[in-house]
């Protein structure tokens, strides 16, 4: 089979560290070593504890005037001068990644000056890759009248852009005026990695590219991982004739010198041919990370010959691009904020109707269309003791049922899919009633579930996606390349509901709990209540969040059955998650009742990206006007599990306890009053949870005695815990301080613990 070929340059000749890569394993090419850099500069790279140079391009004899065998064992001083020397080794070691710019000197290894480089201004890009200091210099490009004014002024106009698309279309058009590309597109992945150009600045004799789509398999897997950790990609000619390193392979690990971050790396030959089958000269890339998740990119395109934007633009378009994925971020979190409180609208219809409906409430669930507008659903189906009602347009029971058992969690927490084909064929023939789903529930014989029908949608792709690879069938002699066609080609897709997005998941579990609060109360017997309300709102069972072990503990009073006590978890969108311990007064199921719809609201506000300390005087302000003289406090956690920065927030509840980072400690903050008197305002605590360490929350059950001084039983649970969990152990020691609780209990008991595990 032949090999793809661009510009006339044999594909070994840009990876010469592995062998060429064709459409059958370019998913698991080794990009980041490929051996060889882009000929418009050279590298050196030093060994750090030597200080001597152990790599070298081969282009350095021209660029430097020192051949890459004679650059060998000799010191940066030598190469480019004792000043400039100094300030890249500075440079590495404080890990600083903006460039430097300077006049190359001659130097000891150059006396005549006879590097092409010698006596000219250049950039100089330093970072380091394992044991290795990486210089790489480039001749110093045209500056383009860049300055702090016009990156300001840029910054601006971006700020105002209100929404996604337009923060999109005026980034495409700042990066075009700072890098001078022909066309500048912001290209957005999709749940499977397909791309689609949501923006574009061009120039006018360019066909637009804006509306289509590109498949996943034009950018394979490991091309989008190094976006990640190097978010600009230049290639200034793809016509380039690849410069390798010498020697190949570094000579202390015997393997290819990493380049993922270098600014020279040179490409694959197969992304080469693929952008000269589009016409491209020239091209550039800037990554789009949200949350630290590939979210885009701003793809540059030049028509009209090389192109090499200075180190400079590069600079301010990589800034522009990470100012801008951080307003992506929150332009995505305000829209689906305004989702989130536009369903708290029709949530409050929902829960009036269950309220009015008195023995009736089942039927209701599944009779009154409002509960299927709250998550856009054309039809539901409720089983309640194993007993199926549906309302609207379902599928047959057994179908139900399957999808069902194929969505539901252990948690009971929403879960939901848009193309339930693709977890079960055989329910591709249901699609027009349910081709996705959402469900709720607990139990495998309840549960309640929306569907959504087929959505039919239209998808202008870049080209035949079918085309990315050639069938084994067409034969050996079919060359294996990339696709040549970048017509516009239309798809019709089949088999997908519209998604369901993170606020219809929310609004179902708020469903969930408002309607496990109305069953609470028509429960005849409060040991029934009781034992409902341990299995959907204060249970034990605790999923573990990444980084983070969980246990909770709820232990009923003596004399009561049935309380006011609470706690949470849910994880926030920037990979934090929330913690919250609560306790509303009063006991029975008018406590329950005030507990569940004080739980829900806080649950709400930590949903919609409200901070925790503006959340609770919201909830504060909603009690106090609507529940009359109920009061409540409440303690929320919010973890970094990779950071490890605590925040806490107060309402009147007691302080915690941090056990395993020395001896214990009551964290004592600043805390606003008890919830519901309409007063006050809470303040945010920032401290460490340390790896290891671990956070105790408890209820006053747990602390509070008659005849007992409050702060003489903290002190005694602080010594009680110590020194702390043992790894694995969290749940078993939560549940020994619990059971070291005296017989005669005034109130519940409610202890959630968090420990911190290595990563």
């Amino acid at each position: 089979m032949s090999q793809p070929e661009s510009h006339g340059v044999p594909p070994s000749a840009h990876t010469p560290a592995y062998e060429t890569a064709d459409l059958t394993t370019c998913d698991t090419e080794p990009i980041h070593i490929p051996g060889a850099i882009q000929p418009h500069g050279c590298l050196l790279a030093v060994d750090r504890s030597s200080g001597v140079v152990v790599t070298a391009s081969e282009n350095l004899g021209a660029m430097l005037g020192v051949s890459a065998p004679d650059a060998l064992g000799l010191d940066l001083p030598a190469l480019l001068g004792p000043d400039l020397a100094t300030r890249a080794e500075t440079h590495a070691l404080a890990d600083r990644h903006e460039p430097l710019t300077a006049v190359l000197p001659a130097a000891a290894a150059d006396p005549d000056g006879v590097g092409g480089l010698r006596g000219r201004e250049v950039d100089v890009a330093v970072h380091t890759s394992g044991d290795r200091i990486m210089v790489e210099l480039e001749p110093l490009a045209e500056r383009e009248g860049l300055t702090y004014s016009s990156a300001r002024a840029a910054m601006a106009r971006l700020v105002a852009a209100g929404t996604v698309a337009e923060l999109a279309d005026q980034l495409a058009q700042e990066v075009r005026l700072v890098s001078g590309f022909d066309r500048v597109m912001v290209y957005r992945f999709d749940a499977d990695w397909n791309g689609e150009v949501i923006a574009e600045d061009r120039r006018e004799d360019l066909n637009p590219f804006l509306g289509l789509h590109y498949p996943a398999t034009d950018i394979p897997a490991q091309a989008r991982r190094l976006y990640t950790t190097n978010w600009l990609r230049l290639i200034a000619d793809i016509g380039y004739v690849p410069v390798p390193l010498h020697p190949v392979l570094d000579p202390t690990t015997g393997r290819p010198l990493d380049l993922s971050a270098s600014t020279l790396r040179s490409v694959s030959p197969i992304h080469i041919e693929y952008l000269s089958h589009m016409g491209v000269s020239a091209s550039m890339s800037v990554s789009l990370v949200v949350d630290g998740k590939l979210w885009g990119l701003i793809a540059c395109h030049h028509y009209s010959g090389p192109h090499r934007p200075g180190h400079e633009a590069r600079a301010a378009a990589e800034y522009l691009g990470q100012i801008s994925s951080q307003m992506m971020a929150e332009r995505e979190r305000n829209d689906e904020r305004e989702r989130a409180l536009a369903g708290q609208e029709v949530l409050a219809k929902v829960t009036a109707a269950l309220l009015g409906a008195g023995d009736r409430l089942l039927d209701v669930l599944v009779e009154e269309p409002a509960v299927r507008e709250l998550v856009g659903a054309h039809g539901i189906a409720l089983c309640f003791n194993d007993r199926l009602t549906s309302g609207g347009r379902v599928p047959p029971e057994d179908v139900c049922r399957r999808v069902a058992k194929l969505l539901r969690r252990i948690d009971g927490e929403a879960a939901s899919h848009d193309n339930l084909a693709g977890l079960d064929p055989d329910l591709a023939e249901h699609s027009h009633v349910a081709a996705g789903a959402l469900v709720v529930g607990t139990a495998e014989d309840r549960w309640l579930a929306w569907f959504r029908p087929e959505q039919e949608q239209e998808v202008n792709w870049g080209g035949d996606p079918s085309n990315a690879k050639l069938y084994s069938t067409e034969g050996p002699e079919i060359r294996l390349s990339p696709r040549k066609s970048f017509d516009k080609w239309r798809e019709v897709v089949r088999g997908h509901s519209l998604p369901w997005s993170n606020a219809d998941l929310g609004l179902a579990n708020s469903l969930r709990t408002q309607s496990s609060t109305l069953l609470l109360h028509r429960a005849r017997e409060q040991i029934v209540v009781a034992e409902s309300l341990q299995r959907s709102i204060v249970t034990d069972l605790v999923t573990d969040h990444r980084g983070l072990e969980v246990a909770a503990t709820y232990l009923p009073a003596s004399e009561y059955q049935l309380g006011g006590d609470w706690w949470d978890t849910l994880d926030l969108p920037d990979d934090r998650v929330a913690f919250v311990i609560g306790d509303v007064a009063g006991h029975g199921v008018a406590a329950v009742a005030a507990m569940t719809q004080v739980r829900t609201a806080l649950r709400a506000h930590l949903f919609a990206g409200t901070p925790a300390a503006e959340s609770l005087d919201l909830l504060d302000r909603m009690m106090a006007r609507l529940m009359g003289d109920q009061v409540a406090s409440a303690i929320v956690a919010v973890i970094d599990p990779v950071g490890g920065t605590l925040e806490l927030v107060n309402a009147g509840h007691p302080p915690p306890v941090l056990y395993g980072d020395g001896p214990a400690r009551v964290l004592r903050t600043a805390h606003r009053p008890l919830l519901g008197v309409g007063t006050g305002g809470a303040e945010a605590s920032v401290s460490d949870l340390p790896v290891g360490a671990t956070l105790l929350l408890f209820t006053d059950g747990l602390i509070e005695r008659r005849g007992r001084d409050l702060a003489e039983s903290i002190e005694e649970l602080r010594l009680s815990g110590e020194p702390g969990p043992e790894p694995g152990q969290t749940e078993p020691w939560s549940t020994a301080l619990v059971d070291a609780v005296p017989g005669d209990r005034d109130d519940d008991t409610t202890v959630l613990a968090i420990r911190r595990m290595p990563r």
